[in-house]
């Protein structure tokens, strides 16, 4: 391996290190992911990698992991730099630059697809990712307005797992809900409805779409009226909600075990 050695903060090259953050994007399209664990799972894949930030200690672990990558800048600092160079604390020995791997198409898309509306929280991004991927669920479609996968955050709630799913960002959700029909998807919204089909009573079908709604309101009606079924999963009568990544892991698990969507 060729190593970089770095020995002050100020450093142009590793500047996309300390500004680069959950959702902003440069030119390059690129993430930055912290941590062996997220790191060295993106490194079994085909993603591009720019560079890696890490101290002697990690080099020396996973020298067999790095060999065969053919990555042109391994910077090399200690622990108390990295921390000067991305301007906060940190809790562990390694960062990653990497480039977002191109979104599918919708007709790319698997039998059984995860979608999102205008969902916020950065974690729920990645908690319902790694969710999907230990599922086998492995489309998933998130609007343009939340949080992206491949933020800093999002790949690490998700340990790097997102790197297994197809992901599509879309603009408008009616536009999108019925190209996916015209596709033979059935749409489940996930919603808390009087007219809702409670979970063990869905039929499943082959293709099927489950769209989970916004932490806070949920699904709005408007939206609830181009999707083909409300589900519901039955709750004692004094709790009104699960948060949304428990609530799309049962649906996803049940939906799976219906219907083989592999």
């Amino acid at each position: 391996m060729n190593l970089i050695q770095i020995d002050e903060s100020s450093n142009a090259q590793l500047d996309i290190y300390k500004t680069l953050r959950d959702n902003a994007l440069d030119k390059e399209n690129s993430f930055v992911a912290d941590s062996p664990k997220v790191v060295n799972l993106l490194l079994q894949t085909d993603i591009q990698v720019r560079s890696i930030l890490a101290t002697q200690e990690y080099y020396d672990e996973f020298e067999e992991l790095l060999a065969g990558k053919n990555i042109e800048k391994l910077y090399v600092a200690d622990k108390q730099l990295m921390q000067s160079i991305v301007g906060h604390k940190i809790h562990h020995n390694c960062m990653m630059h990497g480039v977002r791997p191109a979104q599918s198409s919708l007709d790319d898309l698997d039998e059984g697809v995860l979608m999102l509306d205008n969902i916020t929280s950065t974690e729920n991004i990645g908690a319902i990712a790694r969710s999907m991927a230990a599922l086998g669920v492995r489309s998933y479609l998130i609007p343009s307005t939340s949080p992206h996968p491949y933020g800093r955050r999002a790949l690490r709630v998700s340990m790097g797992y997102v790197s297994k799913l197809k992901y599509t960002v879309y603009d408008d959700i009616f536009s999108t809900v019925l190209e996916l029909k015209q596709r033979g998807y059935r749409i489940f919204a996930a919603e808390v409805d009087e007219n809702a089909t409670f979970l063990k009573d869905v039929a499943v079908p082959k293709k099927w779409v489950l769209l989970m709604g916004h932490e806070g309101r949920g699904i709005s009606q408007e939206i609830l009226d181009v999707c083909d079924e409300v589900v519901s999963i039955e709750m004692q009568e004094d709790v009104k909600s699960f948060n949304v990544g428990v609530a799309a892991s049962l649906i996803m698990y049940q939906f799976k075990n219906r219907y083989n969507c592999t």
